[in-house]
């Protein structure tokens, strides 16, 4: 009798620890699907960044973070920084299980807003310059992302190819952004030892756009702009003062020459976007921040609009054309 109840016993046990484990396991399983919140903070609207993020759903879709999976809490600052300081901590104050910066002076609001939750930057051109991480390789702190470095060889190349003749080129940018200060040195730097003379002209925002450009058209032969969203936000604006002038522009993003410029070498802003949700995905799922590098997009295709250069009575060569990731007709 001893021995039936010890081995009643032993069998009821083991069955508890059947039992038990099915239902650690089913919760695990559970756990895995619940749902996450990730607050996202876009700096302006403009059809690039509007790119980005529509890459960055795309990315977190493709890493099983669906929209029944996953909570997107995004705020726009339409390029009001004071905005980025308060959405910034609205967004660290909401619950969110990691924070994304589309443009520098979101991540950078982010940044400041929170040493603790995991921050990923979708399109800072110079996270070291930005004060975001100390290393590229190695991030020591609670940030990381995704880097668009232009490809500015590539961009100059294509200048000298379209438009010999051009001997001087005029930047136009953003004084309040430091995501474009280090792309004027180094552009303004390249360009130099190719021969060109530089001449750059700062804006503390948009309402000043129009009365530069009319000082500076007289003085250059082309205009330069860099990825800077203060810039892209007006860019109708650039384009109507310039085609008075009858210069050509070349920006930096493709969205850019569709909307007026000439030409560019540019990288995919929506496959910049998608690596961007990828990376979040990876945090979500318990990477650490230490161990996910800064990836870096720089290599560039060309987009070319002919119907501005039909306008400008420029000739695009045909190997040019036939390199172009985007013709705009």
């Amino acid at each position: 009798m001893k021995n039936k109840r010890l081995f009643s016993l032993l069998g009821l046990g083991f069955l508890a620890l059947i039992i038990f484990g099915v239902f650690s396991s089913q919760k695990k399983q559970e756990s895995a699907q619940e749902e996450v919140k990730v607050g996202v903070l876009q700096y302006v609207t403009h059809e690039a960044l509007d790119t980005i993020y529509a890459g960055i759903q795309e990315g977190l879709k493709q890493a099983g973070y669906d929209d029944k999976r996953v909570t997107i809490d995004f705020l726009n600052a339409e390029g009001d920084q004071s905005k980025v300081q308060t959405m910034s901590q609205t967004l660290v104050n909401n619950g969110n299980q990691v924070l994304v910066g589309i443009a520098t002076p979101a991540a950078q609001g982010l940044a400041n807003a929170t040493k603790t939750i995991p921050v990923v930057m979708g399109a800072v051109t110079d996270p070291v310059g930005a004060n975001l991480v100390k290393d590229l390789e190695k991030p020591s702190g609670n940030v990381t992302g995704v880097s668009d470095q232009t490809p500015i060889a590539s961009q100059l190349e294509l200048i000298k190819t379209l438009t010999p003749s051009v001997k001087i080129i005029g930047i136009l940018y953003s004084s309040s952004e430091d995501n474009s200060k280090s792309q004027v040195e180094e552009f303004a730097n390249m360009a130099q030892t190719k021969g060109y003379q530089v001449e750059t002209y700062a804006v503390p925002s948009t309402n000043e756009i129009a009365t530069t450009l009319n000082v500076m058209l007289d003085k250059v032969d082309a205009l330069w702009v860099p990825l800077d969203n203060t810039i892209a936000s007006a860019f109708a604006t650039v384009v109507s003062v310039t085609k008075e002038a009858k210069k050509p522009i070349f920006p930096s993003v493709d969205t850019m020459v569709a909307e007026g410029g000439l030409a560019s070498v540019v990288i995919d802003q929506y496959q910049l976007g998608v690596a961007t949700g990828q990376m979040v995905a990876k945090v979500l799922d318990g990477e650490k921040i230490a161990n996910l590098p800064v990836e870096i997009f720089s290599e560039g295709k060309p987009v070319i609009n002919k119907k501005v250069a039909v306008e400008l009575g420029i000739s695009i060569p045909e190997e040019v054309l036939s390199s172009a990731s985007q013709i705009i007709e």
